[in-house]
């Protein structure tokens, strides 16, 4: 889920000799890679990492809501992938690299009101100098989407589906999608196969969101988070594939985490987190590093903008993510060379 990126705020600046510094014990030659669009973010490798697919806003498209495309990194060339109405989240690519999968409102009947409705409100908004809180849409219209990789051939693996059912990724070996379903205040886990068929349900905690799931490159576990103590206080779990073996990963009120990913050896994570403690101050949110099994921590990103949603390449020699690291502009992607931070 693109969670966050409607509002990335800025946090009062920090010396910049510092943090750039500070960043380069762990990234080197970062790069922006998009730059077209209202705002861009949430992008995931193709499988032999010259693809990214993502979601952004377009100019002048009459819809105010991100849409998928896939980019060739050589090129810098993007396609739209989605139909182009509604909302769009969650792209991912089959571990084969000839299809997609991404979550769609498009047919929804009223995907045409609510973009007018919501580019009404965005004026509104700017001639009253009002900022909105960010608030994430459990529409019930989305459902997960298969594709080819120009976006032609759309199906919908998730037909039958009258809650929101998004977040999806697949499991290395191509077989299975883990993915998150529910109403808003009762989100869960589920995986199904690739087809769409034999979806079962992997979390069992109500009145809480459980979203954002990956299988780890061996499949035997999910990382994701989850708002179980606090509404919208996202803390990470892990759990097996199976359901079994729940673990907390954080279980700290005054912070919120969010974003995992995980790293080739199936034990350490990479994702975004930022202390809300404090009501008066926007919240920094800057990309972390955790070994799973010890708990132990390092932050990665150091900018006065917003890091978020880390993914690493195939061969695991860099990262992607989401950030309003550039003066306050609106989020963009941006990619660097990436060292893990040792444990010792």
């Amino acid at each position: 889920m693109n969670a966050l990126l409607l509002s990335l705020a800025l946090a009062p600046a920090a010396d910049p000799d510092d943090w750039k510094a500070a960043e380069t014990a762990n990234l080197k030659n970062i790069k922006q890679l998009t730059s077209d669009y209202v705002r861009a973010g949430e992008g995931y490798f193709s499988p032999d990492g010259t693809k990214i697919i993502f979601q952004a806003e377009e100019k002048d498209s009459g819809n105010p809501f991100y849409q998928m495309f896939v980019m060739d990194l050589k090129t810098g060339k993007a396609t739209r992938v989605s139909p182009g109405n509604g909302r769009t989240t969650c792209g991912y690519f089959h571990p084969e690299g000839k299809r997609i999968i991404f979550a769609s409102s498009h047919e929804d009947p009223d995907t045409k009101k609510i973009q007018q409705a919501e580019i009404k409100q965005r004026i509104e908004d700017k001639k009253n100098g009002t900022r909105r809180r960010y608030s994430w849409d459990f529409d019930p219209h989305m459902k997960i989407y298969e594709a080819n990789l120009d976006g032609t051939g759309i199906k919908c693996l998730t037909p039958d589906a009258k809650v929101y059912t998004a977040e999806g990724s697949y499991s290395a070996d191509g077989n299975r999608i883990v993915y998150s379903a529910g109403n808003a205040g009762n989100v869960q886990l589920f995986a199904m196969d690739a087809d769409g068929k034999n979806a079962k349900r992997i979390t069992d905690v109500a009145n809480c969101y459980n979203g954002g799931p990956f299988f780890s490159p061996d499949a035997k576990k999910v990382v994701f988070r989850a708002d179980r103590k606090e509404k919208d206080r996202l803390q990470l779990y892990v759990i097996n594939s199976d359901g079994t073996g729940e673990k907390a990963l954080t279980d700290d009120a005054k912070w919120v985490f969010w974003a995992p990913y995980w790293y080739k050896d199936n034990k350490h994570i990479i994702y975004t987190g930022a202390d809300h403690s404090n009501p008066l101050a926007p919240p920094n949110y800057d990309l972390f590093w955790m070994n799973t099994e010890t708990g132990k921590k390092a932050r990665i990103t150091f900018a006065p903008g917003q890091d978020v949603l880390p993914v690493f390449s195939p061969d695991y020699k860099k990262v992607m993510w989401t950030s309003s690291r550039e003066g306050g502009k609106p989020a963009q992607l941006y990619i660097a060379d990436f060292t893990p931070p040792k444990d010792e």
